[in-house]
C-alpha cells in the first residue's frame, strides 16, 4: 500500500477509531514511519506504515457529514447563548433612559496561534460566522515561545489562543511528567512569556492546549482555560467556542466555567478553566456618520 503526504488514514492498532492526515513520511531505524495529524481532533501521532489503513473517499464523505452535523448542532446551541447575552445587554444598556437610545458593542479581540494551518482555516471561518474580531497566525508549536511577545505587542489582544497538536506518550514517562507530552512544554512556555507582558488574569485571557495536553501545568503557568483535564482528545473547534463566549460576555460579569464548556464539542473531560471576567464593552450613543451629498 502506497502512503503519501495528505492521505487520510486510520490505525489498525486503535481499531480505526480516528481519522488522520499524513503530514510527513520518515525512515527511522529501518522502519517507515508516518507522522499523523488528527482530522477532527488536535492530536499528533506517529505510526508504522503497516499499522495504517487508507480511508476511501466514500468513508471520508460519510465522516465529513457526521462531523458537520455535530459542529452545526454545537454552533446552534452556542448562537442561542450569544443571542440571549445580546438581548440582556440591550435591555441593560437602554433601560435607564426614558428616550430610546442606540448603542454599540466592542467584543474582545482574539489572537489565535495555531500549529496546524488546516485547523486554523477552519477556526477562522467559525470566528467570522460568529462575529469575533480575530487575527490568526500559523506558527510551529516549538517556535511559539519565541514569537509570542512580538505578536502581543503588535496586535494587543484581549484574548490569546495557544493551540495546535499535542499527545501524551506513556513510553516517555508518567502522566504527571510534562516531558512525556509532545508539545505541552512549548504551550506552557508560551503562556509564561505572555504573562510577562500581562500578569493579571483578567487583563489578558488565555486559552492554551490541544489533545491530551498537561492541563495542570498550563493553568499554573497562567492560562485561564486549558486542555485536557482527563487527557482526552479535544475537537479542532473547541478553542473558538471558549474564547467566543468570553469575547461576548460583558467585562462586568464573571463567567461560570460550566457555561463556557457546555456547548463545546468535547466538554469538561477535555477542557477546563478558572473563573474569569468577560471582555465585551458597551458604549453609546451610536450615530452613524455619513458624508454629505454634494
Amino acid at each position: 500500500m502506497e502512503i503519501k503526504v495528505n492521505d487520510i488514514v486510520s490505525r489498525r492498532s486503535h481499531n480505526c477509531d480516528l481519522l488522520f492526515r499524513v503530514i510527513d513520511l520518515q525512515h527511522t531505524n529501518g522502519q517507515h514511519i508516518a507522522i499523523l495529524y488528527g482530522e477532527d481532533f488536535r492530536l499528533i501521532a506517529d505510526a508504522p506504515y503497516g499499522d495504517l489503513v487508507k480511508v476511501n473517499q466514500s468513508e471520508i464523505l460519510k465522516h465529513s457529514r457526521e462531523s458537520r452535523t455535530l459542529e452545526e448542532q454545537s454552533l446552534r446551541l452556542f448562537t442561542q447563548d450569544v443571542d440571549l447575552l445580546k438581548e440582556r445587554q440591550e435591555y441593560e444598556a437602554t433601560s435607564g433612559y426614558v428616550k430610546p437610545s442606540s448603542y454599540f458593542q466592542i467584543p474582545g479581540k482574539v489572537l489565535h496561534l495555531d500549529g496546524d494551518p488546516v485547523y486554523l482555516k477552519k477556526c477562522m471561518a467559525l470566528y467570522e460566522k460568529i462575529g469575533v474580531p480575530v487575527l490568526g497566525i500559523h506558527c510551529n508549536e516549538k517556535e511559539m515561545p519565541m514569537k509570542i511577545s512580538g505578536l502581543i505587542d503588535y496586535y494587543r489582544p484581549d484574548i490569546l489562543v495557544i493551540t495546535g497538536h499535542d499527545a501524551y506518550s506513556k513510553a516517555k514517562g508518567k502522566i504527571t511528567d510534562i516531558n512525556a507530552y509532545r508539545h505541552s512544554k512549548h504551550f506552557v512556555q508560551t503562556v509564561k512569556e505572555a504573562r510577562k507582558k500581562f500578569p493579571h488574569l483578567d487583563q489578558l485571557v488565555i486559552f492554551a492546549g490541544a489533545c491530551q495536553s498537561h492541563f495542570e501545568s498550563l493553568i499554573h503557568a497562567g492560562a485561564n482555560f486549558a486542555s485536557s483535564p482527563s487527557r482526552i482528545n479535544i475537537h479542532a473547534l473547541d478553542p473558538v467556542y471558549i474564547v467566543a463566549k468570553i469575547s461576548f460576555t460583558p467585562f462586568m460579569e464573571r463567567i461560570n466555567v460550566w457555561d463556557v464548556l457546555r456547548n463545546t464539542l468535547t466538554g469538561e473531560k477535555g477542557l477546563g478553566g478558572i473563573e474569569t471576567k468577560g471582555v465585551l464593552r458597551t458604549g453609546m450613543p451610536y450615530h452613524p456618520v455619513q458624508d454629505e451629498e454634494e
